[in-house]
């Protein structure tokens, strides 16, 4: 498999470009880097955050789940390129 293949097989079976899928992905995870640390503070204080990691859960599953443009065809393209 060819290095260019390599970086953006996994992002075309989502229907991004490897751009797209980088700013996609490292949103997701600061958002979760974030999250976890509001749900570390809540565990000391359990009067703050108290919805924080449960809305950033929510959100982020709808973003990744129930909004996903998957592209089959370049889904199959990718399984077929990793084997």
């Amino acid at each position: 498999m060819k290095l260019r293949e390599l970086f953006n097989a996994h992002p075309a079976t989502v229907g991004e470009t490897y751009a797209e899928h980088l700013v996609m992905a490292s949103g997701f995870g600061l958002r979760m880097v974030l999250a976890g640390f509001a749900c570390l503070v809540h565990g000391v204080l359990p009067f703050l955050f108290v919805r924080t990691g449960s809305d950033a859960i929510r959100a982020l599953h709808t973003r990744m789940v129930t909004n996903r443009r998957r592209a089959p065809e370049a889904a199959a393209i990718a399984v077929r390129a990793a084997d």
